[in-house]
């Protein structure tokens, strides 16, 4: 919720609940996914871009694929138009999440002609995890955290005892924002958009919000840490 919006619900709580009370009565009988989407293709017509990452990451959140995303956003072309749906892409493509990473897109079977009479399918697959060299073991002394970039991702790497490591992704789970190198001070990571702020010894968010940040698989090989996304 914006700043505004939060500010007249709190001042004007009895005009301005009617508008949620009417929001919540909405879309009773739809799914979580179906209904977060329809809000994300609401959010590209009126070019609203917090609202666009807020509903983006909850329909993801509730089972919706990258190619279902896109998909909606083609579907709704006539009434959203070329420009829109651009605009769309490139937030998207600026919050770095890895379903729409271009690699997923590798080894796609391209489609049937529209006259074959065979199924065409509707999403393509995934690109296979891969297991990422981060950097040498013994860079890092137990209790220390780092930032570092690999593979065109930032990540926050902790190392919790000898053997324990943690990696996280660079961004933060509330609006996608990357977290810099500067939001760390030891054990502890902030984003600067909105101040949360997170334990690197476990992930968890410890002020402000409630989400805590992705952690990559990870293991040590031959004295050097790798990660997988």
């Amino acid at each position: 919720m914006s700043d505004a919006l939060d500010y007249l619900v709190k001042a004007r709580p009895d005009a301005v609940g009617h508008y949620f009370a009417f929001l919540k009565a909405c879309g009773t009988h739809l799914d979580p996914k179906t209904r977060n989407l329809i809000s994300v293709i609401t959010k590209v017509h009126a070019q609203t871009e917090r609202g666009l990452r807020q509903y983006l990451k909850r329909a993801l959140r509730e089972g919706c694929t990258p190619m279902e995303v896109l998909d909606a956003l083609l579907m709704a072309f006539p009434t959203l138009g070329l420009a829109k749906i651009i605009w769309a892409v490139d937030i998207i493509l600026a919050m770095d999440l890895p379903g729409f990473h271009p690699d997923a897109l590798k080894g796609a079977a391209p489609a049937a002609p529209a006259a074959a009479a065979v199924p065409v399918a509707t999403t393509l697959p995934a690109a296979e995890p891969t297991w990422h060299d981060l950097l040498a073991t013994k860079e890092l002394a137990v209790g220390e955290s780092r930032r570092l970039e690999c593979a065109g991702r930032a990540v926050f790497i902790h190392r919790a005892t000898q053997r324990a490591w943690r990696v996280y992704d660079s961004l933060c789970p509330h609006q996608a924002t990357h977290i810099p190198h500067l939001g760390l001070q030891g054990d502890t990571l902030t984003c600067p958009k909105h101040e949360w702020q997170f334990d690197l010894r476990s992930g968890a968010c410890t002020a402000k919000g409630d989400q805590p940040l992705r952690q990559w698989p990870s293991k040590v090989e031959k004295g050097r840490l790798l990660a997988q996304w």
